[in-house]
């Protein structure tokens, strides 16, 4: 392994250790994951738990009125869309003779994203109050947490906690004595990063293969077992409690218009503390880097993956000067995304870079749809090519059109994510993958 594969490793072991250690800027939404042993039931009641669920059915708000709140403070979908919370619950038919279900989407498979395992690790219970909540909102009787296949331990806790909140009457039938029931399981998935696409993960609840499926129809009037279904993110969910405790106003007076609350991003790369940072929505990328300790050895900031592997580079100069929220990264060029920062230096090669997030994209796609199929196989050799001193101009115009190729032409997204990080790369570091092909080298100078 090389000097630079090396410290590549070791900032992901790294961000994976160091979960969160109290670092956020006031107010904490998700209060008690800076302490890893204050997961149980008792910890949780302690910091307000399950005073949101009592408030609810103790002065009889209704449905309705916890589905405004969401909406008046602007919950967007914490997994990656971005789409608003309140207007998806919504969409739930109601007086549906049938049953209906919620699904929470904790398969966390997006590279460089951390931060819904250490949730549910550290602070189950507020996953668990949130969902709740939510099946009261939308009258769904049924729910089903669907965690990462490689993050068994969180799995295994959030079970225990499952087992908590059953034995306090926050779960099962007529919860705390009123007339609501809810009945809520956890599923353990197996690892494909296409299950993270809500409907790829019902197919594979369903125990099938885990393919996404045509839409429409949308989960909310076909989901699982064909039967209405809402899916929300893990944090999405987490942040449920505090809404209904504070109000939809205060929480959306915490973020920014549009983009109400804080988010928490997974920072790793090269940084000097990797790991897990609650910041209100709008802050400053230059503050989320200072928290993180700022660049590893000193050294200048070459460019940044704002929201998981699957969002477009954007160049550090540039990213110095954006705000942390979906709205201003989005006029910068890419996604909020999952909320994972990558953080890279002035000693990363981009062509290299780009090699290892397309050969991640060839061997997760699920091979439904062609274009994906075969052209994340192309993007992949094409980029191997350059990186090895193979390349020919003809690849360079090669890339770009087998990426737009893919774009737009796929059942889901996973194509989308596949060619967007590729034309960013070609877009802002041209020259590095020109002088590849015309000297057979890398431009970035050795660093050991």
């Amino acid at each position: 392994m090389g000097a630079t594969d090396f410290r590549a490793a070791l900032a992901d072991v790294r961000a994976q250790e160091t979960c969160f250690h109290g670092r956020h800027i006031e107010p904490q939404i998700y209060a008690g994951l800076s302490s890893p042993d204050g997961w149980r039931l008792k910890d949780y009641e302690a910091r307000e738990g399950y005073q949101a669920l009592r408030k609810i059915l103790a002065e009889g708000i209704t449905p309705e009125q916890v589905i405004a709140e969401m909406k008046a403070g602007v919950l967007r979908g914490r997994g990656g869309a971005g789409f608003p919370t309140g207007l998806k619950w919504s969409f739930m038919p109601k007086g549906h003779p049938g049953p209906k279900y919620l699904v929470c989407n904790s398969d966390e498979g997006e590279p460089g994203t951390f931060k819904d395992r250490d949730i549910l690790r550290y602070n189950p219970h507020i996953v668990i109050e949130g969902m709740i909540i939510a099946a009261y909102a939308m009258g769904i009787g049924t729910g089903y947490n669907y965690i990462h296949g490689e993050i068994f331990g969180a799995y295994e806790r959030f079970e225990e906690a499952l087992e908590e909140a059953r034995a306090a009457g926050y779960l099962g039938d007529r919860i705390l004595g009123s007339g609501f029931s809810f009945q809520l399981h956890a599923f353990h998935g197996y690892g494909a990063y296409i299950c993270g696409e809500e409907t790829a993960l019902l197919e594979s609840l369903e125990g099938k293969k885990g393919q996404p499926r045509f839409k429409p129809p949308f989960p909310a009037s076909f989901g699982l077992y064909g039967k209405p279904t809402t899916i929300n993110n893990t944090e999405t969910f987490a942040a449920v409690p505090w809404i209904i405790r504070n109000g939809g106003q205060k929480y959306l007076e915490v973020g920014k218009p549009n983009n109400g609350g804080t988010k928490i991003f997974s920072v790793s790369g090269d940084v000097e503390r990797p790991g897990n940072y609650e910041i209100p929505m709008g802050t400053p990328f230059a503050k989320l880097l200072e928290l993180a300790g700022g660049m590893r050895h000193g050294r200048k900031l070459k460019m940044v993956i704002p929201g998981g592997s699957s969002s477009p580079v954007i160049p550090g100069e540039q990213m110095m000067t954006v705000d942390m929220d979906y709205d201003s990264i989005a006029k910068a060029g890419s996604m909020l995304g999952s909320g994972a920062v990558i953080v890279l230096d002035e000693t990363r090669c981009a062509v290299k870079s780009l090699l290892r997030l397309s050969f991640f994209y060839f061997e997760e796609s699920c091979g439904q749809c062609t274009p994906c199929r075969e052209g994340t196989g192309w993007m992949w050799r094409i980029v191997e090519r350059i990186e090895h001193g193979k390349g020919t101009p003809e690849d360079l115009v090669k890339l770009g059109e087998v990426a737009d190729n893919i774009q737009g032409r796929t059942i889901c997204a996973l194509g989308d994510a596949a060619a967007m990080p590729v034309k960013a790369f070609l877009k802002h570091y041209w020259n590095e993958f020109e002088h590849h092909v015309e000297h057979r080298r890398c431009i970035v100078p050795a660093y050991v």
